[in-house]
């Protein structure tokens, strides 16, 4: 775990999104993954066909958070919507994370959902909800996605 960033155990849901919103613009990937436990799933049921719809185990995340690197930077979070629910561990959040797609240096922006469960001040699961087209749009990729869910449908 990386020394900036510690779990914080008095921590509510609420506090370690707010901080996880941070660490996704101002942190590094390594911080980013560190907010989450050794054991979280992080569920993807919108995941465009050929992508994991599951990422199980913190290491595995920060693998793939490292294979993206040089990608995208992210720039901004904002429209942060954040419900609490019936379970004092559980956080919903709708928010848009603005990007820069470095190869391009065009701009793009994603809408997300998240149900997130907060244990011990770590992410311990999550379920995480994206519009794929503006993912696919901002890499220039629409056409393969598109392909792809007809291909996946018939």
């Amino acid at each position: 775990m990386s020394e900036s960033i510690k779990p914080a155990m008095n921590l509510t849901p609420r506090q370690v999104l707010e901080k996880l919103f941070r660490t996704v613009v101002h942190g590094t990937r390594d911080e980013l993954a560190d907010l989450y436990a050794p054991d979280v799933l992080i569920e993807l049921p919108f995941a465009p066909p050929g992508a994991p719809k599951a990422v199980p185990g913190r290491e595995e995340l920060r693998a793939r958070m490292r294979a993206a690197a040089g990608q995208w930077e992210y720039t901004e979070v904002d429209q942060v919507h954040l419900h609490d629910t019936a379970d004092p561990e559980v956080v919903i959040a709708e928010y848009r994370l603005h990007a820069t797609v470095l190869a391009t240096g065009r701009p793009f922006t994603a809408t997300y959902v998240m149900v997130v469960r907060v244990r011990d001040g770590l992410i311990a699961a999550s379920r995480d909800y994206f519009n794929v087209l503006e993912n696919a749009e901002a890499r220039g990729v629409t056409p393969d996605l598109i392909a792809g869910m007809i291909k996946g449908a018939g």
